[in-house]
Order: structure tokens, then C-alpha cells, then sequence
């Protein structure tokens, strides 16, 4: 690893897949907090979803606040923020105060992309972004992997809060870790991926293109890609544990498939669109298309089969972690 942008595209996936550490973990553990609480999972779903919305809403401010301060610091503070969230809900059993305190997290999850992106764009171009932004989606597949992994251990030993305690140490280390190797950037040297100014991109009509038709059906795709991406990452343990009566900690431990599977697709969607298919929406049409067909077969497995279950699962959320690459990493570039 000579070459500085690939040590930083590697630094900035393990700062990634800290923030997902601290973002994952409460869908992977819900289904053991209604067991261990009694809480019903309609309930504890109202976290979840608030922190959609926030999350959603909160891209909007990141991307604004991004172009105007330093991206390492909204990066730092963002991985301090979620460590405290986490940290917090640890101490929590009252379902709306979870809900109020995950809608916060939501918030400082959206700080954390835009600001990696904008350090990557700001240090590299062309050929070695397209290469970087595909190192540093990979953090998405490591941080999930790792908290299906370790969440099972950690619920036996000591219970479910333990998870937000370890996850909330994670997000710290990460958050030094920023402050301490991460470079300023500035801003002026903001490029796309083919190595032109940001500024150059903005004189060609850049909110006209924003608001143009294509870009419209862009935006939908990527609603329809997040919801399938986060929506079966999120609830597939509770959905393993209820349909086959399978019990938290194993029900957890299956997700580990999921991560495994978009690591790989990852890489495959990237390979893809550099060799083969260097159209994007033709790219992302296609692996769209492997999703549709993952998502009908798991339809049918479901009741049926639960190692079929958990594959289609994974091949669905797989093909959408291709389709995140292809549309929210490639084509803004």
C-alpha cells in the first residue's frame, strides 16, 4: 500500500464501518430486547423508523454544512455524536425515550458519508476515486459483519446493552482516530470523477441537472434501493427468529450472510461498470434486475425454507449495496 490515496481510501473504509457499528446495531438486537424486556416489537420499531427519517433528512444539512466547514471535523463530530447515542441507549428501557434518542443517531449517521466522499474527492480523481469510493463502500459489509458477528457473544455473556456499550467505545476510537490522521482538505480542490472542478461542474447548469427528469428517476431509484438495502438488513434477524422459531442470538448470527454478500457485490458492481457496462443506469438497471428476481424467490422461500430464506435475503441486499454504489458513489462523481 505505497500509493497514499489507497492508505487513505483503506483508513476512511475502517472509519465507515465504525460509524455502521454504531448504526446496524440496533436491528440486530431487537429482536432480543422485546425477549428480554417484554417490550413489543411495534414498539421498539418507532426507533428504527425515526431514524430513517432523520437520517434522510439530515443528508440534506450534511451535504449543505460540508461545502462551508472542514469535513474532517463534521466527521469527528458526527462518530463523538453516535458514540453518545449509543452509549446513552445502553441506559434505556422506556420505548419512546429509544425512539427520541435513535432519531438523534439518524441525524449523526447522516453526517458521515458526505464528509468521507468529500475527503476522498478533495485527494484524489479520475480512475483512483472510482477505485477509492469502491474501498471505502466496503466498510458498509466489514462494520455489519462485525456486529452480527460479536452481537450473539456479547448477548450471552451479558445481555443485549452491552452491544450499545461496545459499539459506543467503537464509535470513539473512531472518532479519535479522525481527529488524529485524517487530513484538512481544501475545499477549492473538490473534483469529479473525471477530474474536473467542482466549480467548472456547477458553471455547466449543475441544479439544472439536479432537477432534470433523469436525476428525478435517480432519486427514486435510490429511495426504492435504501428501503430494500436497509429495511431487510434491519429486520431479516427478527424475521428468521419469528417465521422458523429460531432464537435471538443464532437468528442473528445468520445475518452474517448478509455482509458477506455485499462485500461481494460491492466489488462485482464496481468491477462491473469499470469493464463491462460503463453506462451507470444500464449498470444499475441490471443489478436492479438480479435484486427483482432475489426478492420474488424469497417471497416463495418464505415458511418454507430458512437457509433459503436467509441466501435470497442476502443476494437481495447484495445486489442493493451494488445499485448504492452504482447511483450515490458513481453517478454524482
Amino acid at each position: 500500500m505505497k500509493n497514499p490515496g489507497r492508505k487513505l481510501a483503506f483508513f476512511l473504509m475502517c472509519v465507515y464501518a465504525a460509524s455502521y457499528v454504531t448504526r446496524v446495531n440496533f436491528g440486530a438486537v431487537v429482536s432480543e430486547m422485546v425477549a428480554a424486556s417484554g417490550t413489543s416489537k411495534e414498539a421498539l420499531s418507532y426507533s428504527l423508523t425515526a431514524a430513517f427519517i432523520t437520517y434522510g433528512a439530515g443528508q440534506l444539512l450534511s451535504g449543505w454544512l460540508g461545502d462551508r466547514f472542514q469535513p474532517k471535523y463534521l466527521l469527528a463530530g458526527a462518530l463523538a455524536a453516535t458514540s453518545a447515542l449509543n452509549l446513552t441507549t445502553g441506559f434505556l428501557s422506556d420505548p419512546v425515550a429509544m425512539a427520541a434518542v435513535w432519531a438523534a443517531n439518524g441525524l449523526a449517521q447522516a453526517f458521515l458519508w458526505p464528509p468521507i466522499v468529500r475527503i476522498l474527492a478533495s485527494t484524489s480523481d479520475g480512475e483512483e476515486y472510482k477505485k477509492g469510493v469502491v474501498t471505502v463502500s466496503c466498510g458498509i459489509s466489514v462494520g455489519t459483519a462485525a456486529v452480527y458477528l460479536v452481537s450473539p457473544l456479547l448477548i450471552t455473556v451479558s445481555g443485549w446493552r452491552t452491544v450499545f456499550f461496545v459499539c459506543s467505545a467503537v464509535g470513539a476510537a473512531g472518532a479519535l482516530a479522525v481527529l488524529k490522521f485524517c487530513p484538512r482538505v481544501d475545499g477549492a480542490a473538490v473534483k469529479n470523477a473525471d477530474g474536473e472542478s467542482g466549480a467548472n461542474t456547477a458553471k455547466k447548469g449543475g441544479w439544472a441537472l439536479v432537477f432534470s427528469p433523469v436525476m428525478t428517476v435517480v432519486m427514486a431509484a435510490i429511495i426504492c434501493q435504501g428501503a430494500l438495502r436497509d429495511g431487510v438488513t434491519t429486520w431479516m434477524p427478527s424475521y428468521i427468529a419469528e417465521t422458523y422459531s429460531l432464537g435471538a442470538a443464532t437468528a442473528i448470527l445468520t445475518g452474517v450472510l448478509l455482509p458477506l454478500f455485499g462485500f461481494a457485490s460491492i466489488k462485482a458492481a464496481g468491477a462491473l461498470y469499470e469493464k463491462k457496462m460503463k453506462d451507470p443506469f444500464v449498470c444499475g438497471g441490471v443489478i436492479f434486475g438480479l435484486g427483482t428476481v432475489a426478492a420474488a424467490c424469497l417471497y416463495f422461500c418464505t415458511g418454507r425454507s430458512p437457509a433459503g430464506s436467509v441466501v435470497f435475503s442476502a443476494i437481495l441486499t447484495g445486489a442493493m449495496h451494488g445499485v448504492n454504489l452504482i447511483l450515490v458513489c458513481m453517478i454524482p462523481g
